[in-house]
């Protein structure tokens, strides 16, 4: 008898080589050995069945266990709390009102509270609907935004349970690696137990959410790649060893960051939908109120966030409000193209400007309960739209979002107001 010899093929989903499955039985003189492994199923050509499997679900206690770990966290400072920064605030409001807007940059002096105002903006993120115990909080209604997992539920007319839950906001790290972005798949699950064993990252976990990065001016250049891929297709596509996996990631990117410590790269900073700039206050009675407001949140935290509950629960029906109304809000035709006629006269690159400019003010007309943009919305936020998207003149000491502002008044005929 001819001693029995392993035969191997390479596998599709791994890019491995696989023993290749046969049963147990003489073929003429040659016996052949079973060499499937047990835990895998096999179809009938004798090729493994690789199957998804991403991070295992919550259940229900679990869900109710995380929000009530979530409810125990340290305090964030209130929004309504912070003085001044007028900019910073509009720009991140409009943000979460129309998350297509793409985004914002914030620039400025260190100790001006950009991250404090960033992070206060959780308690005013509003509710959407998702996939229960879904990872990346797929919308059970948008196809473009399902895994791949809903879909195919979907398509079987399988039913999915939906629930709702707040827009969550994620941090990423300066030092974190590619794999904790990203996610990562463990090739030795896929490889004994037939399963795409991915675990997902922090791109997943703010799918339909806000990424926020602060000092963005220093991340690594890697990761800036990543970042760049994601926002520019909505999805995260992680391959390893031949095995890829791609899931929905759109988010609100945020960043912050100190211009002296360096430049942004112009390939991301095109990414952000508008751009804000933070300066020191100077006024020294505003001053004082920051610095003993800060003091009072430090001593009592809960008392002091009960005592701008109110305001709070204000502006929050007023974002509600807004993101209901943003469909019926228009912009009259003449103002589109006079809006568009100022990014072609200060030689903006692309419709990126003209795009975002649009929306920017739809969302402040909404904001403010109207259903039709006005050139005054325009004003007020054309300068954080095209600031960061003009070319740069070493030579040119006045600030951009004053060019955008002159060229907006020329061509609007709008008669600058006297406080601005």
């Amino acid at each position: 008898m001819e001693a029995a010899s392993a035969t191997y093929f390479p596998s599709t989903s791994t890019g491995l080589l696989l023993p290749r499955p046969a049963s147990s039985h003489r073929s003429g003189s040659k016996l052949r050995i079973d060499r499937r492994v047990p835990s895998l199923r096999y179809n009938s050509l004798g090729l493994p069945v690789v199957k998804n499997a991403a991070s295992t679900a919550l259940s229900p206690e679990q869900a109710s266990t995380k929000t009530i770990s979530k409810e125990s966290q340290r305090p964030v400072y209130p929004f309504t709390a912070i003085v001044g920064q007028e900019e910073m605030k509009l720009c991140l409001l409009l943000n979460v009102i129309d998350p297509k807007i793409g985004g914002v940059m914030i620039m400025g002096d260190r100790g001006t509270g950009k991250s404090t105002t960033v992070r206060s903006l959780v308690d005013l993120l509003p509710e959407i609907r998702v996939v229960s115990a879904d990872p990346f909080n797929s919308d059970p209604d948008d196809p473009e935004l399902m895994s791949e997992e809903v879909r195919m539920k979907v398509q079987e007319g399988i039913s999915i349970p939906v629930s709702t839950t707040k827009i969550t906001m994620v941090d990423l790290p300066l030092g974190a690696t590619e794999d904790r972005v990203c996610g990562t798949i463990d090739i030795e699950k896929a490889l004994t137990e037939g399963v795409k064993a991915f675990e997902p990252g922090l791109l997943a976990k703010a799918n339909r959410g806000i990424l926020y990065v602060d000092e963005v001016n220093l991340l690594d250049d890697h990761l800036v790649d990543v970042l760049l891929d994601s926002a520019a297709s909505g999805w995260n596509t992680v391959e390893r060893e031949g095995i890829s996996i791609s899931h929905p990631a759109r988010f609100i990117l945020i960043g912050s960051g100190n211009p002296e410590e360096g430049e942004l790269r112009p390939q991301l900073l095109d990414r952000f939908g508008m751009h804000a700039q933070v300066g020191t206050v100077r006024d020294a009675e505003l001053r004082v109120k920051i610095v003993e407001e800060r003091a009072r949140f430090d001593q009592d935290p809960k008392s002091f966030r009960e005592s701008y509950r109110e305001e709070q629960e204000k502006l929050q029906n007023q974002i509600s409000l807004a993101r209901t109304l943003l469909p019926k809000v228009k912009v009259p035709h003449d103002i589109r193209v006079k809006v568009s006629q100022v990014c072609s006269d200060l030689n903006v690159d692309g419709l990126r400007g003209d795009i975002v400019s649009n929306r920017a003010a739809k969302a402040l007309a909404a904001l403010r309960g109207r259903e039709e943009v006005t050139a005054e919305d325009v004003y007020t936020v054309i300068p954080n739209c095209l600031r960061h998207r003009l070319r740069k003149d070493p030579l040119e000491s006045i600030d951009s979002g004053l060019l955008v502002v002159e060229k907006f008044c020329e061509v609007f005929g709008y008669a600058r107001p006297a406080s601005s």
